[in-house]
């Protein structure tokens, strides 16, 4: 593939002529691998839940603790992964970043065929599940370069709301998968309580050659940019951004609660609900959804105004939950916590939308990585929210009033900052 020395998307010319083709190329490479990290990130979330049904014995904190540990590890990592796309350039990165996931994938696999395994190594490999987090931030800023301003909303949300769908993926396919013998081969089965054969293997295992086929097809169709190259430290200047703080604290509450709530609901489902386990793939299945509508609703009305509303119904949502929580009624639980997950999705794309709008290109792209980096750390603090709200208070209702407080801070940062009248000019007149 031909070396890109050139790139213009601002350039209407360039971007119907050259330009357009290799962005949709790279987002259509891009979407899957992202997916993919998604998954393998997110696979504790649904792993967790069949571990002490095949004979481990684990506590309901150390459950909680291997869902949330990649969390954890993710959000660290993407710090990291913010400025590798200007240190080593998108297909670069892409290609590394995605074959380094077949590490965990074939560690859990194994691991889960032995109850003996002790916990201190399920954490080590929930934590190197921490690698398919960090792809987030390096594939947004890659893809960030890519579009003109205008599509930019639509572009990233297509990227990340279709790649936060490995979420729902693999909360959708692992209970299907691992009824089935398809690895029966590289180990055998385990028996639940009720007498019937899992593999519980499979849902690491069934990763991997997805994963190697995607490496080849980042490596062979995805392009470097030159205008994505800079030095970290001219990438590092974001961090004395005042914007640079409040947009995170907007994404933390958007997309932090998306990935939180995705890493603690099936979880909550079992301690719960647990007859209505099976539906835990639901929640992160409409988020990841939402997100492309609320990256193109907000290219069309603008983010800040639809980032508002977001957060003013991600508050009532978390207010139902807390009421039907305390009527043991599961279908109004169920519909609270599914408008929770929607709105953090719209609000995802919305925010990710309002940041190329407030800074210059060379900078939008590492804070978007940035921002993201700060957020996902909400799929290690709410799982262990919610298991230190049920270990203390026998109830995870505590863990939504202070989400709660969170929406209303954000709502009043994001009227202060982006939706008054005079904030708006201000924002105008300094781009």
């Amino acid at each position: 593939m031909a070396r890109i020395t050139n790139w213009n998307p601002e350039n209407e010319d360039f971007w119907k002529k050259e330009g357009k083709k290799h962005a949709r190329r790279n987002l259509w490479i891009s979407v899957p691998s992202l997916m993919l990290a998604f998954i393998v990130w997110q696979i504790w979330s649904v792993v967790a839940v069949r571990l002490n049904d095949i004979g481990f014995q684990f506590t309901e904190e150390q459950l909680f603790t291997l869902a949330a540990i990649p969390g954890l590890v993710g959000a660290t990592l993407r710090f990291v992964y913010t400025f590798a796309v200007g240190k080593f350039g998108g297909r670069n990165w892409t290609v590394i970043s995605t074959a380094v996931l077949a590490i965990p994938a074939i560690g859990i696999g194994f691991a889960v065929q032995n109850p003996d395994t002790p916990f201190g190594v399920m954490l080590l490999l929930a934590a190197l599940c921490g690698l398919g987090g960090g792809n987030f931030s390096s594939s947004t800023a890659n893809i960030s370069f890519f579009f003109p301003k205008k599509e930019k909303g639509t572009a990233l949300g297509i990227n990340g709301g279709l790649g936060n769908m490995g979420v729902s993926v693999v909360q959708f396919i692992t209970p299907l998968i691992i009824a089935s013998g398809t690895f029966a081969l590289i180990g055998g089965s385990q028996t639940l309580p009720d007498g019937s054969q899992v593999y519980l293997q499979n849902a690491a295992f069934i990763w991997v050659i997805p994963i190697a086929i995607l490496t080849i097809a980042a490596y062979f169709g995805m392009d470097n940019l030159p205008a994505a190259k800079q030095s970290v430290s001219d990438q590092f200047v974001i961090v004395k951004r005042k914007h640079t703080w409040i947009m995170t604290v907007l994404y933390i509450a958007t997309f932090g609660s998306f990935i939180g709530y995705s890493a603690a609901f099936p979880l909550l489902l079992r301690s719960q609900f647990p007859e209505h386990v099976s539906l835990a793939f639901l929640g992160a299945l409409l988020a990841a959804s939402a997100r492309p509508v609320g990256g193109w609703i907000a290219d069309k009305l603008g983010g800040a105004i639809v980032t508002a509303y977001v957060l003013i119904v991600q508050a009532i949502g978390a207010g139902g939950v807390i009421f039907f929580l305390g009527q043991k009624q599961f279908s109004g639980f169920l519909a609270s916590f599914l408008v929770l997950f929607v709105a953090s999705g719209i609000g995802s794309g919305s925010t990710f939308q309002m940041i190329p709008g407030i800074f210059i290109p060379k900078e939008a792209a590492p804070v978007l990585g940035f921002t993201a980096a700060f957020a996902a750390y909400g799929s290690f603090f709410i799982p262990k929210l919610f298991g230190w709200s049920v270990n203390t208070t026998g109830t995870p209702v505590t863990a939504f009033y202070f989400f709660i407080v969170f929406y209303v801070i954000s709502f009043i940062l994001n009227w202060f900052y982006y939706q008054r009248k005079s904030a708006v000019l201000a924002l105008k007149q300094a781009s």
